[in-house]
């Protein structure tokens, strides 16, 4: 699947997780605004940088004017993030690696999270933080682990159902409406786990090192 890398304004990524996906064929890098402050420092020279450019420092703008694809929105209807993810499904993108999706304000985190719900239809939005990343499945899914990988579960609306094969603590047909259940800090329990998903998106969460570790990531 035609698959490209967002790298947003929040808390900044780690340069290895880009060199990761880079080493995998995912070379298309979009910098939403001030996400190409983070570009600068790693010395990545983004594809494309998307945003109304209030975000990014002014010599760093500079600095990126001749050296990628400078594409401002002025609108504020949308958040930088989104305006990066329109851009990128028009480019008939249909996988996201999210970076730079969480950071230090919980209203920033909390509206980069419900975008991945909000585009599921259009394009799947995989984010990476810190040491961990997240999946998100509207239906029936088999993830390749490693024993004793801690993964953990989270859905948003009550009619959606998770049954689990290959999980420490089982889950048949639940329920794990936000606010009300979860399945924090699940254990795998061999190479495999089933799930069975249905009426709703589900968030996946492992641990990234875990994932990289037999590659797992193009297999989840």
């Amino acid at each position: 699947m035609k698959s490209c890398i967002i790298i947003a304004n929040g808390d900044q990524p780690s340069k290895q997780s880009i060199i990761f996906l880079n080493r995998y064929g995912i070379k298309t890098i979009i910098a939403a605004d001030g996400g190409a402050n983070s570009c600068f420092k790693f010395g990545i020279v983004p594809d494309f940088i998307i945003g109304d450019f209030d975000s990014i420092e002014p010599q760093i703008l500079s600095y990126f004017e001749h050296k990628t694809k400078l594409v401002k929105y002025i609108r504020q209807n949308d958040t930088d993030v989104e305006k990066a993810l329109k851009f990128a499904v028009k480019r008939k993108f249909k996988t996201v690696y999210l970076l730079g999706g969480t950071g230090d304000r919980l209203d920033h985190t909390i509206c980069n999270l419900g975008i991945v719900i909000k585009f599921f239809p259009k394009v799947r939005i995989i984010m990476i933080h810190g040491k961990t990343i997240l999946f998100p499945y509207g239906e029936d899914a088999i993830l390749k682990t490693t024993p004793a990988e801690t993964i953990s579960l989270y859905a948003f609306n009550s009619n959606t159902r998770i049954t689990s094969t290959g999980l420490k603590y089982r889950l048949h047909n639940s329920s794990l409406k936000f606010g009300e259940k979860e399945s924090t800090s699940n254990v795998a329990i061999g190479d495999k786990v089933k799930l069975s998903i249905s009426g709703g998106i589900v968030f996946v969460i492992r641990e990234f090192n875990k994932v990289k570790k037999d590659d797992l990531i193009f297999h989840s």
